[in-house]
């Protein structure tokens, strides 16, 4: 049987192309390129919504709030035996105005929901990789996003991994520091290129077979 693999992310796990606004190809975005690095053994659900948030509706799009979806995402495709969940950058929009550990804290509620939801659907929990987003760039105020960020999301995204860590340890996560391998485009100083997204995949796939 299958293992099942949900990638549930925001823009860049959808695959938002900055160069003209469109999705990559499935061979370029990392979710696709993860599914063919891991072979026939494995399902990839590609589960990216651009805008998404962790826990907070957003005042102009509400249904792009992360939890909302998130129960009926899981019930649809179990059983799921790993989460890659990478969440936290849009929560950084100036509409919200979050901190970081604020932020954080968000996604601590968002992986005690998959560990309940899923022992009480499919009857064991799925192991969750928590990918620490990859940083905001520091043009960001100056890119076709700057409306929407405040000139601080640059030094906040920075804070990601510190906070990102301490959660995968309390609840047991494997942490995985995104920023260390890829930073955005310099277009929009926040979506990832083509080759952003292979290291991406690359080293996500390494994390995987490591937490087996």
């Amino acid at each position: 049987m299958k293992k099942t693999v949900l990638c549930y992310g925001d823009s860049n796990t959808f695959g938002y192309n900055p160069v003209n606004g469109l999705r990559y190809p499935l061979d370029v975005r990392w979710t696709g390129r993860l599914g063919r690095m891991l072979g026939d053994g494995w399902q990839v659900i590609e589960e990216g919504c651009n805008g998404r948030t962790t826990i907070y509706d957003d005042p102009v799009d509400g249904w792009k709030n992360g939890l909302d979806y998130l129960r009926p995402c899981l019930n649809s495709h179990k059983p799921i035996d790993v989460v890659i969940l990478m969440l936290g950058s849009n929560d950084l929009k100036q509409t919200f105005c979050l901190s970081v550990e604020e932020i954080a804290a968000g996604v601590q509620t968002f992986i005690k929901v998959i560990l309940s939801f899923t022992l009480e659907r499919q009857g064991f929990q799925p192991k969750i990789i928590l990918v620490s987003p990859p940083e905001i760039g520091p043009d960001i105020i100056h890119s076709p996003f700057g409306y929407a960020f405040s000139a601080d999301a640059c030094a906040k995204s920075k804070q990601f991994r510190v906070y990102y860590q301490q959660i995968a340890k309390q609840t047991g996560c494997i942490f995985f520091d995104a920023a260390q391998y890829v930073r955005p485009s310099d277009i929009d100083s926040l979506h990832l290129m083509p080759d952003a997204h292979a290291v991406l995949a690359e080293k996500l796939v390494q994390c995987l077979y490591n937490s087996l």
